[in-house]
């Protein structure tokens, strides 16, 4: 399946490799031209503009900051890209409302939409383990998997109907924040009172608070 990579920022750009790797054929555009030169010196190939890279594919990867992004870049301006007929792969975080706006508005451009936002950072992405969660059509679903199995460690679920893969990546990032924010405050009085750190953090990996983002963060 040929598929366009809009927004090759430090998600995207990874997404957009990692898909070539594994035999993809991918095309990139980005609004900037700084990083998409970058990946250009890596080989892949980019479009002059996104009505471009969107022509050349069947399934347009959308890795964007916000739902702004997106609707800016499919619907607006001179250079509108043609839909129809394409495939809409909504990748970044959003909220489920947003995602529904996005799948109206696709459907009536004559495409079609999945929202698949994921879970995990760059090294996920580059190694192909992020958590991918879909919503929207089970058939459609099924006609992207290859693309979604290339970016995900376990098999990629479906989730439900659009907005519900949004809104589980909503629930995940609560988590995230809430998991982060308690470790720092423990973070913060284990060092205020002198203790080692590292005697902390190995009694804690040995109990069941233990959560691995407090390593990673």
């Amino acid at each position: 399946m040929k598929t366009a990579v809009l927004g090759l920022g430090l998600m995207g750009a990874e997404i957009a490799l990692r898909l070539r790797r594994e035999g993809f054929e991918v095309i990139g555009w980005n609004r900037g031209p700084d990083k998409a030169k970058a990946l250009a010196d890596q080989g892949l190939p980019i479009a002059p503009s996104r009505a471009a890279a969107v022509a050349a594919a069947e399934a347009v990867i959308l890795v964007l900051s916000d739902a702004a992004a997106c609707a800016e870049t499919l619907f607006h301006g001179d250079q509108a890209p043609d839909l129809a007929g394409r495939i809409c792969i909504q990748m970044g975080t959003i909220a489920p409302q947003e995602s529904r706006n996005l799948a109206d508005d696709v459907a009536k451009a004559g495409g079609a939409y999945l929202e698949a936002p994921v879970l995990g950072s760059l090294p996920e992405a580059r190694e192909g383990r992020l958590i991918v969660m879909g919503g929207g059509d089970a058939r459609l679903f099924d006609r992207c998997l290859p693309l979604l199995r290339a970016l995900g460690r376990d098999p990629p679920q479906r989730i439900g109907a659009v907005g519900q893969g949004a809104a589980l990546k909503l629930a995940m990032n609560q988590l995230i924040a809430g998991l982060t924010a308690t470790f720092s405050l423990s973070l913060g009085l284990v060092r205020a009172e002198g203790i080692d750190v590292e005697q902390f953090m190995t009694l804690l990996r040995g109990s069941a608070l233990y959560a691995p983002t407090f390593d990673k963060k």
